[in-house]
């Protein structure tokens, strides 16, 4: 049987083990969040060459991910953990795929903008950008309720995906518009459409990410009907008067 100091060693070894994957985990985050900062400023600057950046970038988030799934498996396979510390390590492993696939978002909006710097710029970004923040402060605040292990701050998290929702609406709406103005206008408003579109599942993945982190803190589910404001499945288009 190990001795005391030895029983001490393993539980400081384990320990600083769970502080290593939350650190990762908020490595990722980190990462995640740069790329859709910066995949939002090649569009609005008509920068190919940040989009290019961001674009190649992607491997590193990539990476991250099979190292945190790696780490989680070999905790999980070694230390048999139980309750919450279980809770939390399946969560790293979950968070890791929503980042990645936040990642993927991200390096699609950049190729998109590759191809809008050689069109004619059409309408105003301003929604692009604001839907920009809006998705990394969510992205962050779930985040770092992981970190800080705070269930309220990532049930406000849960709570807060209808504003995306709405200005993703109205660019929707908006690049329709443009389209049936003139059809000059078809290839940039349908690449701007799926970058909006990639925006707002970013806002769905950070509130996937919360969801998961409240269940590793609390260990109970949120509630399956999140609030939610993306109407655009329903939108009944006319041709302008």
């Amino acid at each position: 049987m190990p001795n005391e100091q030895q029983t001490e060693h393993i539980v400081r070894s384990y320990e600083e083990q769970l502080r290593k994957l939350r650190d990762m985990v908020a490595r990722m985050g980190g990462l995640a969040e740069r790329q859709v900062n910066d995949s939002t400023l090649a569009l609005v600057r008509r920068d190919a060459t940040l989009a290019s950046e961001v674009v190649s970038r992607d491997a590193a988030l990539d990476q991250l991910e099979r190292e945190i799934e790696a780490f989680c498996i070999r905790l999980l396979a070694l230390r048999q953990p139980m309750a919450s510390d279980l809770r939390f390590i399946v969560a790293a492993m979950k968070l890791s795929h929503d980042l990645e696939r936040i990642g993927d978002y991200a390096r699609n909006g950049a190729k998109r903008s590759v191809v809008l710097a050689q069109q004619p710029s059409i309408g105003s970004l301003n929604g692009f950008q604001r839907m920009s923040v809006l998705v990394q402060e969510n992205l962050k605040l779930a985040i770092d309720a992981l970190v800080n292990e705070d269930a309220e701050a990532a049930e406000r998290v849960w709570a807060s995906d209808e504003p995306i929702d709405s200005i993703y609406n109205g660019i929707f709406r908006e690049m329709l518009t443009h389209m049936m103005e003139d059809p000059r206008n078809i290839t940039a408003a349908i690449h701007l459409l799926f970058i909006a579109k990639n925006l707002e599942r970013i806002g769905d993945h950070a509130t996937n990410i919360a969801e998961t982190v409240h269940y590793a803190v609390r260990g109970n589910s949120l509630p399956e009907d999140r609030p939610k404001g993306d109407a655009s499945a329903y939108a009944v288009v006319r041709p302008p008067e």
